[in-house]
């Protein structure tokens, strides 16, 4: 994988919906003590526990945030892609990871120390304010994903997470159109809290039925609509 330019980097930043308010000259200062870093698919970026004194900002390729239990259970909480942060909690609070983070495909990442950007975030409370809803957000989600556990059946939670998944990856234009998300069915049954083998079971049901096509590594809705009646 070749290293990304000063322009692709600064883009990133310049695009994010929370760094791109910076101004021209903190976005350089940022850049200035940023470092890439390249991890080949299914290596540990960091792992759950271990000092956070970093953000991190995909370039390339996607990363997984999971917990893994100690019987060697995994269950997937967040799935990060190109031009998104992750890290970014203990980056604020400076106290260990809340999560492993794992490369899903050979990927490239912006490192930002924490003490380069916390002087940064002091000089932007509309930026600070932006970071807890995000945080909230997340949090929100992570609870509904335990409920969804919890109470819904399989069905309804596959359904769910692939609609979110297909958003999340190409925005809400991006349903009806094939989309490499770069998820094995495994991931897909760490997310919902199942296994590979039941989510391929109602994937091929689904195929059959014509709501979706499932290929190495893609899966196209077909029925969006109709997918979105099981959540």
């Amino acid at each position: 994988m070749t290293g990304p330019t000063h322009d692709e980097k600064r883009r990133i930043l310049e695009e994010h919906y929370l760094l791109g308010k910076l101004s021209g000259s903190e976005i350089d200062h940022l850049l200035n003590y940023a470092r890439v870093e390249t991890y080949p698919a299914g290596q540990e970026i960091y792992a759950k526990s271990s000092p956070g004194q970093s953000m991190f900002a995909v370039l390339r390729g996607s990363a997984k945030m999971s917990s893994v239990s100690s019987e060697g259970k995994e269950i997937v909480l967040n799935i990060i892609y190109p031009g998104e942060i992750f890290g970014e909690i203990a980056l604020l609070d400076g106290k260990e990871r809340s999560a492993d983070a794992v490369a899903m495909t050979d990927c490239q990442v912006l490192v930002f120390h924490r003490r380069d950007v916390l002087p940064v975030l002091e000089r932007h409370a509309d930026i600070c304010l932006m970071l807890i809803r995000i945080l909230c957000e997340r949090l929100r989600r992570t609870s509904a994903q335990v409920e969804d556990v919890l109470f819904r059946h399989l069905e309804a939670r596959i359904a769910k997470a692939l609609l979110q998944l297909a958003e999340h990856a190409a925005g809400p234009g991006g349903r009806g159109t094939p989309l490499d998300l770069h998820l094995s069915q495994r991931d897909l049954g760490n997310i919902v809290g199942s296994t590979r083998e039941s989510v391929n079971k109602q994937l091929q049901i689904w195929q059959r039925a014509g709501l979706v096509d499932v290929a190495k590594g893609m899966i196209l809705i077909r029925n969006a609509a109709a997918i979105q009646q099981l959540v």
